[in-house]
């Protein structure tokens, strides 16, 4: 079973209008409303992909049931942490061409919510043997939170990918306990390392520091270039095919729950890297985010070109 974390979900809703005016009323008739966070990206995905999936994290007040009643909708596993305040809604607005994002920041944390959560994950962990850890930490939590998730999972036997950025991510990559995948892009990559990466030769300069050291899988998302990856000490270029793209959001946390699936199924490097980009291409053919048609994975999985370099 792949486990996945979200830590701060949230209400995504995304309106389309054909222009937004200021200081003034903008109605919309195309709404779609649904359980957001990275986290459950991964988890819609994976459970599209015909994997068994269970979606973990913290959620509470009206906006963590709806959460919760969403997932249930879709048929989704899912055991939650419940915490004292709301859950977030997060706003995306089209128009014109353009995304504008309206995000809230979510609830404060208790210690005592999160002493309950790891309770929680522990038990979950014995079912998992894929665990994926995604986006930001809620206020309250310290920026070490997810080091004891990995540390914990590492314990247990099990593999966690973690798609984090900023100082969560340093803190884990700073830590003994690492965990089998991260998932940064360039511009994550030349602001944790402080450098400019523009060649295939930069990127194994700085994949080879010794920050990233004990990290078996690292996948550099390039957008429509593909993909730049270390697998020990292997390095591969994917390429991708051209496609029309509708909603490109989610996209690498579908690559992730691609990679996620594989693993859990045992396949090898080359066909996990196919398989988590054809789920992240497939993303971004659909309008809703975290979504993709499962009837076309076969004929986009043979377009992918896996390349060691």
């Amino acid at each position: 079973m792949i486990l996945t974390v979200t830590m701060n979900p949230s209400v995504d809703m995304m309106y389309a209008m054909d222009k937004l005016e200021l200081n003034t009323v903008n109605r919309v008739s195309d709404v779609l409303k649904s359980a957001g966070g990275k986290g459950l990206n991964v988890t819609r995905v994976a459970h599209q992909l015909g994997s068994k999936v269970m979606a973990t994290g913290l959620v509470g007040g009206t906006v963590g049931a709806y959460i919760e009643k969403d997932l249930n909708r879709s048929d989704i596993e899912h055991h939650f942490s419940q915490i004292a305040s709301e859950s977030r809604n997060c706003l995306a607005l089209i128009h014109e061409g353009n995304q504008t994002e309206v995000l809230e920041k979510g609830p404060t944390i208790s210690k005592e919510e999160a002493d309950s959560f790891l309770e929680l994950y522990r038990e979950l962990l014995k079912q998992a043997n894929v665990i994926t850890i995604s986006g930001s930490l809620p206020q309250g939590l310290p920026t070490d939170f997810y080091v004891l998730l990995v540390s914990e999972a590492e314990a247990a036997g099990k593999r966690v990918l973690l798609d984090s950025s900023g100082q969560s991510l340093e803190e884990v990559l700073k830590n003994e306990s690492k965990p089998y995948m991260i998932k940064p892009n360039t511009e994550e990559l030349e602001a944790l390392m402080g450098v400019s990466i523009k060649t295939d030769e930069s990127l194994k300069a700085v994949l080879g520091e010794s920050l990233f050291d004990g990290i078996p899988l690292i996948m550099v998302s390039m957008g429509a270039d593909g993909a730049f990856v270390k697998h020990n000490e292997t390095f591969f270029r994917v390429k991708i095919p051209k496609i029309t793209v509708v909603n490109p959001v989610g996209s690498g946390d579908s690559t992730v729950a691609g990679m996620a699936v594989a693993i859990s199924e045992g396949k090898d490097i080359s066909e996990c890297l196919k398989l988590a980009m054809t789920a992240g291409m497939l993303n971004t053919m659909e309008a809703k985010t975290g979504f993709i048609n499962p009837d076309k994975v076969d004929e986009y999985l043979s377009k992918i070109e896996v390349t060691e370099i």
